[in-house]
């Protein structure tokens, strides 16, 4: 890419997944760049974590700092350093990537790897459980049907929601599908400015209807995917990803609607990731901590940074790029800095609207499959979702982790830290091992039903909890979560700002800046990391050309409806249902000339 950028140098703060995707673009593009992380590994909350079995470690303090010093050691001797590996990969949770996201996976394909790229090392999923306690779960594709097979599977699915199975009657299956069918049709103005004022539950009516309801359609859709509380959560965020993976389902030309790394976090992503940028000049901080940002005459003027021997000192760019957390700017806004722009203003207020989404890993002694997907446990007071990892990575030999026990890795997602379980306490009151007993506990009775037992006290091997819930004396439960996730509450979209900001040299890269991801992801991250480097191209007069920015698919064939619908908000008069009578005949007309895909056909409301 052409640049007239040499020398220009840009400080980021932060080196999570929004740091280096801004390091990457900024790099490509001629700019000196230096990124500054607080962690000892790359990667924010999508890194992996070595845990130390013969050390009794299980995510606490007491044994990270050995964790960390095998970590330093294995990530200087790459490549060659499997005699260096006497931990096992541990995760925040598992990563996935549904098939709406662009961002991410086009940075992804410029990553090398072998004789292709990180975005080859991919494995696609097929199905997704939706287990219940104490009667068999439902299994459902993760993709549009190409066989015989697939078809009934699909179809008996349908059947046993129609026909109460998972105790929905079948009006209720109506209505939802009327809430879906608004969304699909409203215009974006409409969303942004009625659907993000009302809540997931309100909008779709869920303290009115069964009690299966509102565990499948309420809670299921949103705090097991997204971490959000649907009496909270924006219609417009929740409703705009669900249809994303709908659409990604109900797309015949997509493989598959989700798709789970092969290997290791580390391994078949961030190192490599890690390796290209400083191929690139990009200079890697490590344990290096951001303490305040200096503001003045409307500029940043340097930021001050504390390393691991407790030193301090001042760092001096052209430009400065802050990928952190929304929790960790919040305090270093600073009325100079909301003088200049506003809107940093509302950061303070944006910080708590975040909540707790953390892994636990069991490795087993046997693999256990369960699914080829995700399984959501609705009846979960924990809200719990897994993934079986083995199954994922065919070039993984598990025997060459740890003590060479472990056969099996099932990573688990907690969403849910405040509903009581079957131990009486709400997952944030509980120790480490009451967490871990009462999560497998939880497992087993999603999992052993009608005389099967899938799951086996015997097959548990270890245990590991993501280290980042830690103890903390000052709170009123045992644990704090020092990476929360951020949560799209109610009318909280003003209260985000622009990757490109109002004093000429700063910019923000995290996913809670406004994107049209609207949901804090690794695919939200690299979009505001984009943003944030076109703003600084902008601003510099830079020749290079700009990163690419990709709004949610929503098919083509939808557009008159919506414009229908858009004729209607600017004219003040609500979504009705009724009025798009003619637009549907109109599409049902085009239906019959053009061989449209199972994607777009539309079925006309009785």
């Amino acid at each position: 890419m052409g640049s007239n950028n040499m020398g220009a140098k840009v400080a980021i703060l932060g080196g999570g997944v929004a740091g280096m995707s801004a390091a990457h673009e900024l790099a490509e593009r001629g700019f000196d760049v230096e990124v500054f992380e607080r962690q000892p590994l790359c990667g924010g909350k999508a890194r992996s974590i070595p845990v130390l079995p013969a050390l009794g470690d299980h995510g606490g303090k007491r044994t990270q700092a050995l964790a960390v010093k095998y970590w330093r050691e294995y990530s200087a001797a790459r490549p060659g350093a499997s005699a260096l590996r006497p931990w096992v990969p541990g995760e925040h949770g598992f990563r996935f990537f549904p098939s709406f996201y662009r961002h991410i996976i086009d940075t992804m394909q410029r990553i090398p790897y072998g004789n292709g790229t990180v975005a080859g090392n991919m494995s696609n999923t097929s199905q997704v459980l939706m287990a219940r306690y104490d009667q068999p779960g439902i299994v459902t594709t993760a993709s549009f049907p190409r066989t015989l097979e697939g078809v009934r599977l699909t179809l008996n699915n349908f059947l046993q929601l129609i026909s109460g199975q998972f105790g929905v009657p079948p009006n209720e299956i109506a209505f939802f599908a009327s809430r879906i069918w608004q969304i699909i049709s409203s215009c974006e103005e409409r969303r942004i400015n009625e659907y993000e004022k009302t809540g997931w539950w309100q909008f779709i009516g869920a303290d009115e209807r069964s009690e299966g309801y509102q565990k499948l359609l309420g809670h299921g859709i949103t705090r097991s995917l997204v971490a959000a509380q649907a009496q909270k959560a924006s219609t417009r965020t929740i409703g705009d990803i669900f249809l994303q993976l709908l659409l990604g389902i109900a797309d015949p030309a997509t493989p598959t609607s989700d798709r789970l790394l092969a290997g290791p976090t580390n391994e078949v992503w961030l190192l490599p990731w890690l390796e290209h940028l400083r191929s690139m000049g990009v200079v890697y901080h490590f344990e290096t901590t951001v303490r305040s940002i200096a503001c003045s005459t409307g500029m940043i003027r340097g930021v001050t940074i504390e390393t691991l021997d407790g030193a301090t000192r001042e760092i001096y760019a052209d430009h400065y790029i802050a990928a952190m957390p929304v929790e960790r700017l919040a305090p270093m806004i600073t009325p100079p800095m909301v003088a200049c722009d506003a809107r940093l203003g509302n950061i303070p207020q944006l910080a708590p609207n975040v909540d707790w989404m953390n892994g636990i890993q069991f490795y087993l002694a046997r693999e256990v499959p369960i699914v080829h997907g995700h399984a959501i446990y609705l009846d979960s007071p924990w809200a719990l979702t897994s993934v079986s990892q083995k199954q994922f990575w065919p070039d993984v030999n598990l025997e060459s982790f740890g003590d060479g026990k472990t056969r099996g890795i099932i990573s688990v997602d907690i969403s849910d830290w405040i509903t009581p379980g079957f131990n009486g306490k709400c997952a944030w009151d509980c120790t480490r091992r009451e967490i871990s007993e009462e999560v497998w506990n939880q497992l087993k009775r999603s999992l052993n039903v009608e005389g099967r037992e899938v799951l086996r006290d015997s097959d548990l091997h270890y245990w590991y909890l993501d280290p980042d819930i830690a103890a903390d004396p000052k709170r009123r439960h045992k644990f704090d979560d020092v990476e929360p996730l951020l949560v799209n509450l109610i009318d909280s979209w003003r209260l985000r700002p622009d990757a490109v900001t109002s004093i000429p040299n700063f910019f923000l890269a995290s996913d809670y800046v406004q994107t049209y991801t609207d949901l804090a992801t690794m695919e939200g991250a690299n979009e505001a990391a984009r943003r944030a480097v076109n703003g600084i191209l902008e601003r510099s007069g830079s020749n290079a050309s700009p990163c690419r920015l990709w709004k949610l698919h929503e098919p083509e064939l939808f557009a008159p409806i919506r414009c229908h619908d858009r004729q209607r908000w600017q004219a003040g008069l609500p979504w009705d249902d009724a009025g798009l009578n003619t637009a549907l005949a109109a599409l049902d007309a085009v239906q019959q000339v053009l061989p449209l895909s199972p994607r777009l056909r539309i079925v006309q409301k009785s």
